[in-house]
């Protein structure tokens, strides 16, 4: 299993979870854990995905979703999970 953990973050609104959820599934990314939260108006997610079976390259998949990002005033960003991990590490 290759994992990876996209996180979201902006002004919440409708059709978020939808979106990512929907470019996903077309790239056969399965979403193995969700978290989210509404603070206020301000959306946070954490999506733990399971990247190994995507028909694109992480890369490409990557910069799709931070341009969904963009699209939606977002910022959306998918990184390995190892890499997300020594980001975060105390």
């Amino acid at each position: 299993m290759e994992k990876a953990v996209l996180t979201v973050i902006g002004k919440d609104k409708v059709g978020i979870i939808a979106k990512v959820s929907n470019i996903f599934a077309e790239k056969n990314v399965n979403i193995l854990d969700l978290s989210q939260t509404i603070m206020q108006d301000i959306f946070t997610m954490i999506v733990l995905v399971d990247v190994e079976k995507s028909t694109i390259p992480f890369a490409e998949l990557s910069d799709e979703m931070t341009n969904l990002g963009k699209e939606m005033g977002l910022n959306m960003q998918l990184q390995h999970e190892q890499i997300f991990d020594s980001m975060h590490q105390i």
